[in-house]
């Protein structure tokens, strides 16, 4: 009886706990090759192309990357790219930042999103 109450004690706290990191990272730059980096660069030698570099993307503030020159809709937009905002962003671009310059309908599987953002949450801020 206390090992069952020990557990669903455990499964409870486990279960109200955020989860750390969402998503499969492997997978995430599978998605990231196919969809993304034709524009968007990404680890140590990363810099701005047809879109900016997107290290450490996850917790940055929209428009404030220095070596890429962002439209007027996304230096309105006022961000911060968190895993939230960056999901619905991916979902539907031009729906939370309408006017943006990104060429890219969206992504309707959450799981390929939350993979994807697994993989850029493996890329610290250079």
């Amino acid at each position: 009886m206390k090992n069952l109450a020990a557990l669903t004690l455990a499964l409870l706290l486990t279960a109200s706990l955020p989860a750390l990191a969402e998503g499969d990272a492997q997978a995430g730059e599978k998605v990231f090759k196919r969809l993304c980096s034709g524009c968007h660069q990404i680890g140590e030698s990363a810099r701005a192309f047809f879109g900016p570099q997107l290290n450490g993307v996850i917790g940055r503030q929209s428009a404030t990357t220095t070596d890429y020159v962002y439209s007027d809709a996304m230096k309105a937009a006022n961000l911060v790219w968190t895993r939230e905002t960056l999901t619905a962003y991916l979902e539907a671009p031009k729906q939370v930042v309408p006017g943006t310059r990104m060429i890219f309908w969206g992504l309707s599987d959450p799981e390929k999103i939350q993979d994807l953002l697994a993989y850029l949450q493996t890329f610290a801020a250079q």
